[in-house]
């Protein structure tokens, strides 16, 4: 399990819900469809952040996380603000 050791972004009421994912968390993703295919459906999947990569304009806000599929476990990167719901722990 990787560990943040960066320092804590700020993060007020009004930001989005992706600026307070951390590593070792488990999200929804949301994957819309390609563009010009109106008749698929959106496509909702379970994922567990393994890394959270910043922006080049500023490394503390997370841009890009990689993730890995709860289901196949297939890791992949996506953008950050594809997340919809973070996964409260038991």
């Amino acid at each position: 399990m990787s560990v943040d050791h960066s320092a804590p972004f700020p993060i007020r009421a009004a930001d989005p819900l992706f600026l307070s994912v951390k590593a070792g968390m488990t999200v929804i993703v949301r994957h819309l469809p390609p563009c010009g295919l109106d008749t698929e459906e959106d496509r909702w999947w379970m994922a567990d952040v393994i890394h959270v990569d910043g922006g080049a304009r500023n490394p503390k806000m997370p841009t890009l996380f990689q993730v890995a599929d709860v289901d196949t476990g297939t890791v992949q990167w996506i953008n950050a603000d594809l997340v919809t719901h973070i996964v409260p722990r038991v």
